[in-house]
């Protein structure tokens, strides 16, 4: 033994790092036991109870957010703020009442932990089990991470009273983690939400909810609206320029006046001309920023263009506006660089307005289709190009159509009223825009008020016979702007409504009365004849006395009248009867039941005596005796037949002479016929008067004769 001790031990280099490191363990035990038994607990430590022959601890024990520990039989053993040593000793006496021999029982540290509460805006709020060494990224990502809308630059750390507010998007964007606070058991990390939710709970995306800005409603964000893709309230940060929370915004839009941007700071208002600072670069034009303040970018139409060498081009363009006149544009340059009319342009009435107020139409349309001779305006600098809208011909009002270019269609047409005129256009062009004359239109009439120099000059023109017969067009009476064309309307029948009688002139009509159907006035042409007027008036009356029509020609130098036998012309069929007639004339056809003064003697024969219905009868040559008699209604029963006497003049002499009409009835012979003519008399004498024999047997010379007419006109 004492030779084993006495043997000198060799240490080589590795057997001294082994007793090194051997050293160093046994040092770390060490201080790691004196100093555990100096801690003092706090919320979720976790401890370890070694009681040699109980089950029932051998396990974990956890300091829960009541600082207590729970343990078998025993219940909460408040542990909270105690060394290792002092909870040693007050579980050795809770236990001490339950069980005896504790002499081996033993409390170790076995791990600390850090249980901190995750609020607010995160997807699982609640408390979360961290380590030692976790910090506010982790508590975040443990209680499930931030859900969309959380506001990052304004977080808190309440420990207590105490309240810690901290920019957790500075600490995401630098990295550095002085930023974040230090966390301690039981801190209540709290995540609010973007004051741009609302007050309703809504689930959007990232880029919706960024879309109108990141800033809190802390007095020092940042407004921008207007003419920008996303306008909103954004975080103010030191340093940010206007261009910088432009571009926060999503930039200005193509509608944006860039050069008058409106700033206000406090209540100090700037213009920033973003344009000029783009082209230049010049960092004084750009006005400082600060916190609490707004931009707003108006809409560019709020600029008006002007200059030297500026063209303006409005109305129904695709891209009306000013343009920049260059050498050698013309106009139809201009017009292109404004897109062109659009389909809603009135391209025969386009207006270039000169600087100095000259206004010069031009024919777009007829210059293109070669039919408006026309140079092409020039255009200069300070000229306007103005192009109108086209005219809806259904719209109530007309006033968007210029009197000096409309034309005026009146009367029976399909829908009368006022027209855009255009000189290429014709009057059958115009009749054919109004829908075309209606059933009851008289194109035979057709009346043109031409206005020229401020008078009036009417005109007539025949369309239906232009139209029946053809010509050229070149006849087709020339028509324009702020002329008035009429469709005069068809007479209608006088019988239905007499007042439309004022509709008709008297140098279209014929007039026609006596014993006619429908007696009246009626439109006449020279298609008509008199037949025709004859036949509208519903034809003669059976009374209607047809051999005595007369026709009075009206408007001649001297007075005219035509008989008319119409019975000989409806007997023989000759055409040179009927007279010719013409708008003006008068046709009277007389009754047979008229008032025998009314009826011309020379035309007549007298029928008296014993008769059925003596009196005056129309007489012609067809006729005779026999016919005379039977339209008296025939010899009564005490007429005197064997001494009919018939009286007449011959060679303007008065004569005589009987006839024995039962003699006739015997013999059939028409040759014993008296001659009767037109002025003659016819006497049927009575039975009674037996002495006319010897009185008409004394008759013989010319004063008997006299004496007869004498009596007879007596009768």
């Amino acid at each position: 033994m004492d030779t084993f001790l006495r043997r000198k031990i060799v240490i080589t280099p590795t057997t001294r790092r082994i007793f090194a490191a051997v050293w160093l363990v046994l040092l770390s035990v060490g201080s790691t036991v004196a100093v555990a038994g100096q801690v003092t607990l706090r919320s979720g430590d976790v401890l370890t109870i070694r009681l040699p022959g109980e089950e029932a601890f051998d396990k974990s024990f956890q300091v829960s957010t009541d600082g207590a520990i729970v343990l078998p039989e025993a219940g909460d053993i408040d542990v909270q703020g105690l060394t290792l040593d002092q909870a040693r000793k007050r579980i050795r006496s809770a236990l001490s009442v339950i069980y005896r021999d504790l002499e081996r029982l033993d409390v170790v540290l076995e791990d600390r932990r850090l249980l901190v509460q995750v609020l607010g805006f995160v997807k699982e709020p609640g408390l979360v089990d961290l380590d030692p060494r976790a910090n506010i990224q982790t508590a975040i990502k443990s209680a499930g991470g931030l859900r969309q809308g959380a506001q990052l630059d304004r977080l808190q750390l309440r420990r207590g009273e105490q309240v810690v507010v901290f920019n957790y998007k500075e600490y995401l964007d630098t990295g550095s983690l002085a930023i974040l606070p230090g966390l301690e058991p039981m801190d209540v990390v709290f995540v609010p939400a973007s004051p741009l939710i609302g007050n309703v709970q809504v689930e959007f995306d990232a880029r919706t909810l960024t879309s109108a800005g990141d800033s809190a409603e802390d007095g020092t964000a940042i407004t921008v609206f207007g003419e920008v893709a996303n306008p909103g309230t954004f975080a103010f940060k030191p340093g940010q320029s206007v261009v910088d929370m432009i571009m926060r915004a999503g930039g200005v839009t193509r509608y944006a006046g860039v050069e008058k941007i409106r700033i206000m700071n406090g209540a100090e208002p700037a213009l920033f001309d973003l344009k000029g600072y783009l082209d230049t670069g010049d960092e004084t034009m750009m006005p400082a920023i600060g916190p609490g303040a707004t931009v707003y970018v108006p809409i560019n139409t709020e600029e008006v263009k002007a200059g030297t060498r500026t063209v303006y081009v409005m109305g129904e363009v695709a891209k009306p506006g000013a343009f920049e006149m260059t050498d050698g544009a013309n106009f139809f340059d201009v017009l292109a660089n404004a897109g062109g009319p659009n389909r809603y342009a009135e391209t025969r009435e386009l207006r270039i307005i000169r600087a100095n107020g000259k206004v010069i139409p031009f024919n777009l349309a007829g210059y293109t289709e070669g039919v408006a001779k026309m140079a092409v305006p020039t255009i200069e600098p300070g000229d306007a190009i103005f192009v109108p809208e086209k005219t809806d011909q259904l719209e109530k009002s007309w006033l968007k159509v210029s009197p000096n270019r409309a034309i005026r269609i009146i009367g029976q047409v399909v829908r009368p009223g006022r027209y855009e005129w255009s000189d290429e256009m014709s009057l059958l062009d115009l009749l054919a825009h109004a829908g075309g004359p209606t059933r009851m239109g008289d194109v035979s009439k057709l009346q043109i008020l031409k206005s020229e120099g401020g008078s009036a000059r009417p005109l007539v023109f025949d369309l239906d016979r232009f139209m029946n017969e053809g010509g050229n067009f070149d006849e087709l009476p020339a028509i324009g702007a702020g002329d008035t064309v009429k469709v005069p309307e068809l007479p209608r029948d006088p019988s239905d409504n007499k007042a439309q009688w004022v509709r008709q002139s008297s140098d279209r009509s014929i007039y026609i009365m006596g014993a006619v159907g429908s007696p009246g006035r009626y439109a006449f042409n020279e298609n008509l004849h008199f037949l025709d007027i004859l036949s509208a008036a519903d034809g003669p009356r059976p009374d209607a006395d047809i051999q005595s029509i007369r026709v009075s020609h009206r408007g001649r130098p001297e007075a005219r009248v035509t008989p008319l036998n119409l019975a000989l012309y409806f007997d023989t069929g000759d055409e040179s009867l009927l007279p010719s007639v013409r708008p003006g004339d008068v046709i009277y056809v007389p009754s047979r039941n008229r008032e025998w003064t009314e009826v011309d003697a020379r035309r007549t024969v007298r029928v008296i005596g014993a008769v059925g219905s003596p009196g005056r009868y129309t007489f012609d040559d067809s006729m005779t005796i026999l016919d005379l008699l039977a339209e008296a209604g025939g010899p009564r029963p005490d007429a005197w037949q064997e001494r009919v006497v018939v009286a007449n003049m011959v060679n303007g002499e008065p004569k005589a002479q009987s006839f024995d009409l039962v003699a006739f009835a015997r013999s059939g012979d028409f040759s014993t016929l008296p001659v009767v003519r037109a002025g003659d008399t016819v006497y049927v004498p009575n039975v009674a008067q037996s002495d006319w024999r010897i009185f008409m047997s004394g008759v013989r010379d010319a004063l008997s004769v006299i004496s007869i007419f004498a009596i007879l006109g007596g009768l």
